[in-house]
């Protein structure tokens, strides 16, 4: 039997058990070792806010169409951030070049189950660098997000970013913007964030609850504002203070999974008087100037190879490892308890 983690209604989860199915061809089947929580798009699905549920995705107008939703409950297997072990190859895969094999770790998406039935072209040269250890294969996704965040945001050494938002896509974000030469601010309303903050490269943090944010980045920066902020937390009112904490044509990457109506957004104020550049970063593809050079598939090695180097630490982001069977109190947690939780893991 095949246990699967899914959502019945808004904060109803349960663990379902289905029949094995047999494995087609041109696929593998991978036994699921750790299941990685979003702590973002997960939660609206458990939540009931995500746009699936109400509306549908044209994918050829790139719209959404209302009248009749994309998915409905059970959602189930809703996972992004997988990794486990081979434990069947179709057999007309075997010797084929890039294949995993029988044994191999590999990392992927197939969701919150104990056992993955993957295609083949999903997991050429999925096989865990070696000195990585599991827990480190279910960041991919997420690094290749943050990753995505800081390309979109096209950095110049010695620039000032403002990241808004220090969970765990947030303090990859902060890592991988201070490789990548800038002298980071924070901005979290966790003190506890803000301190793992300083600890993944942030030079300056600020609580978006006690702190004049945009004031202070501009004292931070004599002035002149933030050359670029990075928005990952998804909330609207973040994103406000993001465009008032940038410089006149300041860029801004929003990079969260904003819900419903942007409350909050005053877009006659300073996105309008200081000519903000806004640009929108999802994992859905990269910016389009590197279309040409990078892919999702890069960000994704491209993040675990600078894990596997030790120049990004992803196991101090994991606060906790959870029996599968338990996965409801996990998203309780998650959804009531934030502060108490970074990344949850689910173990099967």
């Amino acid at each position: 039997m095949e246990r699967v983690v899914q959502f019945t209604g808004p904060r109803q989860v349960e663990v379902a058990e289905h029949a094995r199915a047999e494995l087609p061809p041109g696929h593998l089947r991978v036994r699921t070792r750790y299941s990685g929580i979003s702590a973002g798009t997960e939660l609206t699905a458990y939540r009931g806010t995500n746009p699936y549920l109400t509306r549908t995705w044209d994918p050829e107008a790139r719209l959404f169409r209302d009248g009749a939703a994309g998915i409905e409950y059970p959602v189930a297997g809703w996972g992004y951030s997988e990794v486990g072990e081979v434990i069947e190859v179709s057999p007309e895969l075997a010797g084929t070049p890039g294949v995993p094999r029988l044994g191999d770790t590999v990392w992927g998406i197939w969701g919150h189950r104990s056992e993955g039935i993957v295609p083949v072209e999903r997991m050429i040269g999925h096989t865990l660098l070696a000195g990585l250890d599991d827990l480190s294969g279910a960041f991919a996704r997420v690094g290749a997000i943050a990753y995505n965040a800081v390309l979109a945001g096209d950095i110049h050494l010695g620039e000032d970013v403002a990241v808004f938002g220090q969970g765990v896509i947030g303090l990859l974000t902060t890592r991988l913007a201070q490789l990548n030469g800038a002298r980071v601010t924070a901005v979290d309303a966790l003190d506890d964030r803000l301190e793992a903050a300083k600890r993944y490269g942030a030079r300056h943090t600020l609580n978006a609850r006690t702190d004049a944010v945009a004031e202070r980045v501009r004292e931070i920066t004599a002035g002149l504002g933030a050359d670029l902020a990075i928005e990952i937390s998804g909330a609207h009112p973040a994103l406000q203070e993001a465009m008032r904490s940038v410089a006149v044509g300041g860029r801004v990457v929003a990079s969260g999974f904003y819900q419903g109506d942007g409350i909050g957004l005053r877009l006659g104020d300073e996105f309008h008087h200081n000519r903000v550049q806004l640009v929108c970063s999802q994992i859905g593809g990269v910016p389009p100037a590197l279309a040409h050079r990078w892919s999702q598939e890069r960000l994704q090695h491209a993040f675990l190879r600078l894990v596997a180097e030790g120049q990004v630490d992803v196991n101090s982001l994991v606060s906790h490892v959870v029996p599968a069977a338990d996965a409801a109190d996990a998203y309780v947690l998650l959804d009531e308890r934030p502060a108490d939780a970074l990344q949850v893991v689910l173990e099967f």
